[in-house]
């Protein structure tokens, strides 16, 4: 059996999380899914019990994703009383896209948020990006990782470079870090997950995907396998961690780029104390 082969049939469990649609009242391309997912995990501090932290990622801000989808999901985010908001890479597609909108469409978020950059980043204009994250307030992670206090007690967010564009160093942003209590980490690309430290009862979150664009059960996981990519979307057991790839907000105005079987998302983690 081929490592693919395995990683498909046995390590790779998709979860199914409970799914809520947003819908703009008279319809609209603008629509997402929030998916609400349970995460236990070892060594959670217990003063996390409960926390909850959304996720965004691969919003490709521009002609191929509308700004409303963006704009409601933003608001969503204190609607939905949440303590935390990740963002994990490619805010833009390429250099044609309006990149100040980044900052613009962003600046409403007012939960505590950290942010890695992906692949269509780094090809387009990474420090302008990074930059606009961060006058929105947004703390932004590069192979390095940060401690927060939330509820009284630390988190770590350890933030892994983009891997596709060959920018990832998992050792940097591990170095230094805590090995103990809450934390969390950010990739844009999934397969970063097989790089991470063993056993440790991680939480890593990452997009990249769009959870195949076109996907069809089955044909779609052979085809991102066979391209050294096999994790698609959902969550995945790995190595003693917990891997989640959002499907991301981008793409999908009318019929210039499209999504089947792969509705937007928004993902919502609520961590749990893993019981032995």
């Amino acid at each position: 059996m081929s490592r693919r082969q395995f990683v498909l049939g046995s390590t790779a469990v998709l979860a199914t999380p409970y799914v809520e649609k947003v819908v703009r009242p008279k319809g609209g391309t603008w629509e997402f899914e929030i998916s609400r997912v349970d995460v236990a995990l070892r060594g959670l501090d217990p003063a996390h019990e409960g926390l909850r932290v959304a996720q965004l990622s691969d919003l490709h801000i521009g002609p191929s994703t509308p700004d409303g989808r963006i704009i409601h999901a933003v608001r969503m985010l204190e609607r939905e009383g949440v303590d935390l908001v990740v963002l994990t890479g490619d805010y833009v597609t390429n250099k044609g896209d309006p990149l100040e909108r980044v900052q613009e469409l962003l600046t409403g978020i007012h939960i505590p948020a950290f942010a890695v950059l992906g692949n269509h980043d780094h090809w387009t204009a990474p420090a302008y990006l990074r930059q606009g994250l961060e006058r929105a307030n947004i703390t932004v992670l590069q192979n390095t990782h940060t401690v927060t206090r939330i509820r009284g007690a630390p988190l770590t967010v350890l933030g892994v470079d983009d891997a596709r564009s060959g920018h990832a160093d998992v050792e940097a942003t591990f170095r230094g870090a805590p090995t103990s209590g809450s934390r969390l980490v950010l990739a844009h690309t999934p397969i970063t997950a097989d790089s991470l430290p063993e056993s440790q009862g991680l939480l890593c979150l990452s997009g990249h995907t769009h959870g195949g664009q076109v996907y069809v059960r089955g044909i779609t996981e052979r085809v991102y396998a066979a391209l050294d990519s096999p994790y698609v979307r959902g969550r995945y057991d790995l190595r003693g961690n917990v891997l989640y790839v959002n499907r991301g907000l981008g793409y999908g105005r009318g019929g210039r780029k499209y999504r089947i079987g792969a509705d937007p998302e928004m993902s919502i983690f609520t961590l749990r104390r893993f019981e032995a």
